[in-house]
């Protein structure tokens, strides 16, 4: 394992500076925000999704732009290190932090998952900074070491936290089990960022991949960009589809199954 992702299985977060360039950020920036227009995205409706935070889902839908987040060269090595090579990407999704906004309720990534807690990582997330994440305009709120903890947070906890401050560009990266938070945005700007969450081979996505994305748009992707959102199989064996690799429907090389493994 590399010395990044031991950094996030030993205490739940890390910070990748520079994984995006300048003039990516703002070209990402600019889409995030003509898509929303499109879209009229409008804000959340309760103090979790944020009652001033709009949230713009199914990226890999909405412009080719957003690939090489999912598979970025800087990110993706951690992300497969802490959970395995054959992981899969779980939801692509900008979130866009207004002026005004209060801090998000403590929560777990994972939390949806019922399995006694602490368990090896299921799922693991990086958060992409389009602007700076700062004290005053929101940055992610985390509790260094709670993915370790027998529980998920439950309303009303009020743990010590830290602030994941971060120049855009950066990337935080972190243990699905990890207790966190958005937090309040005091300044007089947006927050912008694309969460890209990623889970283990063998889970449920948390957005359905295979029925939000087009086959036909799926078989321009790139290879590893087409297994990760689904069309591979775990072990050559979980996803399969009457015995064969669906990434062949994409065009991907086929796969072995476990089944030429097998021997009498």
């Amino acid at each position: 394992m590399n010395a990044l992702a031991e950094r996030v299985v030993e205490d739940g977060w890390v910070i990748l500076p520079d994984v995006l360039s300048a003039a990516e950020v703002t070209r990402l920036r600019s889409g995030v925000a003509e898509h929303m227009a499109a879209l009229d995205v409008s804000f959340g409706a309760n103090d979790f999704l944020g009652t001033r935070t709009r949230r713009l889902f199914n990226l890999l839908a909405r412009d080719a732009l957003f690939q090489t987040l999912a598979i970025r060269e800087a990110v993706l090595p951690v992300v497969r290190a802490v959970l395995d090579e054959q992981c899969l990407l779980s939801s692509l999704t900008a979130i866009e932090m207004q002026p005004g906004e209060t801090e998000q309720p403590i929560h777990a990534d994972d939390g949806s998952i019922p399995l006694p807690k602490p368990h090896p990582p299921l799922t693991c997330t990086a958060i992409f900074a389009l602007t700076g994440f700062d004290e005053q305009n929101g940055a992610t709120r985390l509790v260094p070491g709670s993915h370790l903890r027998p529980r998920s947070p439950r309303s009303g906890d009020r743990p010590d936290v830290l602030r994941a401050v971060m120049p855009a560009g950066s990337a935080l990266v972190y243990h699905g089990s990890l207790w966190h938070g958005g937090g309040a945005n005091r300044s007089g700007a947006a927050r912008v960022g694309i969460v890209a969450n990623y889970c283990a081979g063998y889970l449920r996505q948390e957005e359905c991949q295979l029925l939000a994305l087009p086959r036909e748009q799926v078989a321009g992707f790139p290879e590893t960009l087409q297994r990760l959102v689904g069309y591979s199989t775990y072990r050559g064996l979980i996803g399969h589809v009457d015995q064969k690799d669906p990434g062949e429907w994409v065009g991907a090389e086929a796969q072995e199954m476990v089944w030429s493994r097998i021997r009498h």
